[in-house]
């Protein structure tokens, strides 16, 4: 790579963002000189210009927010004809990177989760802490968290709000938020915040009584994890034969996902001696990372949102993309259609 690694600056002016892990991530990805990259949740573009500080190399921007790709105009610019934006779902990066003329690329990295610049935006209605309408939308189309706040049915909210928000409370949680809507809307974020916080309790110390909650709300308006499994088997179509993955996971349902599938696509051997070996497709991915990767202390500090960041990387092998369809790793919830229908 050349001097300087990107993160404090790129040409054009100093970095606004410097992201989770950046150095750690930049470093397995093996970034090497004119090689082609995707960056497949852009954001304020920290990965990327991480990776533009080596000689000739091309960034494919991909991010299903719009403000985000607008937001990146000005790093286009400076990169000089290295770096696409593409407003879009990262499910879709290897058909978007075949979009861009590229058969095969070299490395793809993924932040998961929200981004700051959302969280801190009111008017997107992700964040309990300002507030705004209960939105939640990474993009700009299907059902808010509103509608689905509206027409879920208490078993369903039940559900989404205990597997993708982990509260474990989440009953009460749902029969409150059906008590409440007969009243009145539940329509931005204080009003929802406020329902939550009158039945989890929390002491000093502990996050916000409806943190849990909003991430299972969140995870579902934008399906998150049907994402995660969707990109992880496009990664694998696209990466050319030692080409690297590296994710960065902010909390242990995206982890396990990650470290589920690496763990299918690197398997060798099964069954038992008494039972004939199953025949087994080759590895498609060498692990990186035996465990996950954390932040150290310093990092920490400076950025408290990287106290729960896992990283976790690996190289693609040579053999053919598995067909397997790792869609059992999703947890089983209502679908949208069901919701918006009252079914």
């Amino acid at each position: 790579m050349m001097a300087g690694d990107g993160f404090g600056a790129v040409a054009g002016g100093p970095a606004r963002h410097i992201p989770v892990l950046g150095r750690r991530a930049v470093e397995l990805l093996k970034v090497r000189d004119g090689g082609i990259y995707i960056d497949a949740t852009f954001g304020a573009g920290g990965y990327t210009r991480g990776i533009l500080a080596a000689t000739g190399t091309h960034v494919i921007g991909i991010d299903r927010d719009r403000h985000a790709i607008a937001l990146g105009a000005d790093l286009v610019q400076a990169a000089q004809g290295r770096l696409t934006l593409i407003e879009d779902q990262f499910s879709n990066l290897d058909t978007v990177a075949r979009s861009c003329g590229y058969e095969a690329v070299d490395g793809v990295v993924l932040d998961l989760g929200v981004s700051s610049m959302q969280l801190d935006a009111p008017e997107r209605g992700f964040s309990f802490r300002l507030d705004g309408p209960l939105d939640m939308r990474m993009g700009t189309d299907g059902p808010s968290a509103a509608d689905i706040v509206a027409r879920a049915s208490e078993r369903d909210l039940a559900n989404i709000i205990f597997l993708l928000g982990e509260e474990r409370h989440s009953r009460a949680v749902a029969r409150a938020i059906v008590k409440a809507r007969t009243a009145a809307p539940i329509e931005t974020t204080r009003a929802l915040a406020d329902i939550v916080s009158r039945v989890v309790r929390s002491r000093p110390g502990d996050i916000h009584p409806a943190t849990r909650t909003f991430q299972g709300l969140r995870i579902f308006v934008n399906d998150e994890l049907g994402e995660l499994v969707s990109a992880l088997g496009a990664t694998e179509r696209i990466l050319k034969a030692g080409g690297r993955l590296v994710v960065i996971s902010f909390h242990s349902l995206e982890d396990r996902i990650v470290k589920s599938f690496l763990s299918r696509r690197t398997e060798t051997r099964g069954g038992s001696r008494h039972v004939p070996e199953p025949v087994r497709p080759a590895p498609s991915f060498n692990v990186l990372t035996k465990r996950p990767e954390v932040a150290d202390g310093e990092e920490v500090a400076r950025n408290p949102r990287a106290r729960s960041a896992k990283l976790r990387a690996a190289e693609r092998t040579a053999a053919p993309a598995q067909t397997s369809d790792p869609s059992d790793l999703l947890p089983h919830l209502p679908s949208f259609a069901d919701i918006m229908q009252g079914h």
